[in-house]
């Protein structure tokens, strides 16, 4: 996916716009930012992203009210992805470098979650690893309903 693909118009001002709903929707929103299931397929029940709702290039960009939100609105979604999805870890990802509106993947790691989509490799995952809608949809449906 080249840089125009999702940087114009911008997908992330349309993941939280609405005008672009992902697997999962909008789960929550807080001071600045929004939680909302992985645009596109994924091989990990309930990868969410939180987005911010300002256009920002990085986390360096976040305003004051972003930013502090930031860190306590991803730890409360990554305790939920252990407690209520069954988690066994869960990684903090934002790389930046094809969507250019700030975004940080929460990706949470299962017991049976093969070692080569540990980490960042489960950006790498295969067509054959994505899981079904019905089963990121619920996953998403379940962390919604504790947040």
């Amino acid at each position: 996916m080249s840089d125009v693909d999702v940087n114009d118009p911008c997908r992330g001002c349309a993941l939280v716009s609405g005008s672009l709903r992902p697997v999962g929707g909008v789960l929550a929103r807080s001071a600045g930012l929004v939680l909302h299931g992985l645009a596109g397929p994924s091989p990990l029940p309930g990868w969410v992203v939180l987005t911010s709702v300002r256009h920002a290039r990085a986390l360096y960009d976040l305003d004051e009210e972003a930013a502090r939100e930031l860190g306590p609105f991803a730890a409360r979604v990554m305790r939920a992805q252990r407690e209520v999805l069954g988690a066994e870890h869960a990684y903090a990802f934002a790389i930046g470098d094809v969507l250019r509106h700030f975004h940080l993947h929460l990706v949470p790691r299962y017991r049976d979650t093969p070692a080569r989509l540990w980490g960042r490799g489960a950006f790498d995952a295969a067509p054959g690893d994505f899981r079904p809608d019905e089963e990121l949809e619920a996953a998403a449906r379940a962390l919604a309903a504790t947040l």
